[in-house]
């Protein structure tokens, strides 16, 4: 707010885990922009400004997720109770390889790799926990270079052992019901509640007058649905589940419903107009 005081910005750039005793890398700016050429690692940005007075307080930036497409090579997991074998095939066989794992921003590790064999070993890996795993090349295998040098390999993200959900999805809501229709609506389930890749969600409604249910099996990105053929002023109960490669889990509340005696009218205007001769 006042930069006709300030005579340059102090950048302190800063990966997200940082296994390394040396602190930050500090650019010094005389103006309020930077370039930065980053890997797909996680990594903290601390800005400050300075003038003959000294330097002010820091303001924090974490740098989001970047998108994992158009990465050049594919990593491979293949756990065993409690370890992951983690393996990569590189085109060329950079100075070192530095490989970050862990369940997010606050729980994620560091290792540098210097051997060309293109494999690694986690251990302690939990169950029902999703992890992400990335793999960056780097020639410059000084903990100083890797906010200059390092490059994304390849991202993955595995569970060593999957769960079914914890949980079925939040909100469901039933609207625009008519005499044979209703439309169901809801909010996907979090991913810490899927324990595994959630594969999809399950709709069961049921006719209580006459105790039949159906059920509709839909994809994990769908979160609304069209129930079509059903009965005039019938009482349904609607439940939803979501399951991964290990089952179904909990479904949540019954939502009942009553669809309509009549159908929708549709109002028909005729106009006359009378012609006198």
């Amino acid at each position: 707010t006042q930069t006709e005081n300030v005579l340059g910005y102090y950048v302190n750039v800063e990966r997200i885990p940082n296994s390394c005793s040396d602190s930050p890398n500090r650019i010094l700016l005389k103006d309020s922009k930077v370039l930065l050429n980053l890997s797909m690692a996680y990594y903290r940005v601390n800005i400050s400004a300075y003038n003959t007075a000294g330097e002010s307080p820091q303001a924090m930036y974490i740098v989001p997720e970047f998108s994992t497409t158009d990465l050049p090579g594919q990593i491979h997991v293949k756990h065993h109770e409690h370890k992951a074998i983690v393996t990569w095939s590189p085109e060329y066989n950079p100075k070192c390889f530095v490989v970050d794992w862990g369940t997010g921003k606050e729980d994620m590790h560091m290792k540098i790799v210097t051997t060309a064999t293109g494999n690694f070993t986690l251990d302690n890996i939990q169950p029902y926990k999703l992890y992400k795993i990335m793999v960056h090349s780097s020639d410059a295998c000084q903990c100083e270079s890797f906010t200059r040098h390092e490059e994304t390999f390849g991202v993955t993200h595995f569970y060593s052992v999957e769960g079914v959900p914890k949980t079925g999805p939040a909100n469901v809501t039933i609207m625009n019901i008519t005499k044979h229709t209703a439309f169901v609506k809801w909010i996907a389930i979090a991913a810490e509640d899927c324990l595994g890749f959630l594969q999809g969600y399950r709709i069961t409604y049921t006719d209580l007058s006459s105790k039949e249910s159906l059920a509709v099996t839909l994809n994990s990105s769908t979160t609304s649905y069209h129930l079509i053929r059903l009965k005039e002023k019938t009482i349904y109960r609607v439940q939803i589940s979501g399951f991964t490669k290990a089952g179904e889990g909990p479904p949540t509340v019954s939502q009942p419903f009553s669809t309509l005696k009549y159908g929708t009218v549709e109002a028909l205007c005729i106009c006359v107009t009378q012609h006198q001769s």
